[in-house]
C-alpha cells in the first residue's frame, strides 16, 4: 500500500483535522524510525497513517481498532500492516513482536503529547519543545489528560530506547514535517 492509498482511506473516514494531523505525526515518527533501522519507510509511514483511521466511526473500545481491521482487509491492506495496527491496543490480545509493531506503540501516544506540548509554547511550535520539558509535562496529570503516560514509557521500553532519547527522536521527526502537522507555529529560526 502506498501513502497515497493510505491517505485516501484516512480522508474517507476521518473528518477531524486534529485526528488527521495526529496520524500524520505518528507517520512522521514511524518513517524516521524505519530510516534509522533500515526498514521500509513507506510501509512504516502507512502504518502510522492508518492506525487510527477508524476512530471516528468506532469511537468506543474495543471496536477500535478491531472493527477497522475488517475495513482494511477489504481494501487489500496487508496482514502485516493490519496486525501492527491491532497490536497498538493492548486489549486486542495481539502481542507486539516485530520492530514495526513496537515502534507504532512507542510513537502513538508520544506524538499526540508532543503536539500538545508544542501548542502551549509561546510560538505554538514543536521547535521550542525539549525532552526535559516533555518529561516535566508528563508529571502534570492535568496537561493533555487523554494521553496515556504509561503507554509512552512502556512504548520506549518495548522499543528498547531510552525515554529521553525517544522523545528527542520523535521531536526531530516531527520538526521535519512541522508545516504538514500544523506545529511550526510562529517559530522563526534565529
Amino acid at each position: 500500500m502506498t501513502r497515497e492509498e493510505a491517505w485516501a482511506i484516512v480522508t474517507e473516514h476521518v473528518q477531524s483535522d486534529g485526528l488527521r494531523r495526529h496520524m500524520l505525526g505518528v507517520a512522521a515518527c514511524m518513517e524516521a524510525y524505519a530510516r534509522k533501522y533500515g526498514e521500509d519507510e513507506e510501509k512504516w509511514a502507512v502504518v502510522g497513517m492508518l492506525h487510527d483511521f477508524d476512530w471516528e466511526i468506532h469511537p468506543n473500545l474495543p471496536d477500535h481498532p478491531t472493527k477497522g481491521e475488517a475495513i482494511l482487509e477489504a481494501r487489500g491492506v496487508s496482514e502485516e500492516i493490519r496486525r501492527a495496527i491491532l497490536s497498538h491496543a493492548d486489549f486486542t490480545g495481539i502481542p507486539r513482536d516485530s520492530l514495526l509493531e513496537k515502534a507504532l506503540f512507542a510513537c502513538d501516544e508520544l506524538s499526540g503529547f508532543l503536539t500538545a506540548a508544542s501548542y502551549v509554547k509561546p510560538s505554538k511550535s514543536i521547535f521550542e519543545v525539549e525532552p526535559k520539558g516533555v518529561l516535566k509535562k508528563m508529571k502534570d496529570k492535568g496537561f493533555a489528560r487523554a494521553v496515556n503516560r504509561d503507554d509512552i514509557t512502556k512504548g520506549a521500553a518495548e522499543l528498547g530506547v531510552d525515554l529521553e532519547t525517544h522523545i528527542q527522536f520523535c521531536i526531530d521527526a516531527m520538526k521535519a514535517k512541522a508545516d504538514e502537522l500544523g506545529i511550526r507555529g510562529s517559530y522563526e529560526a534565529s
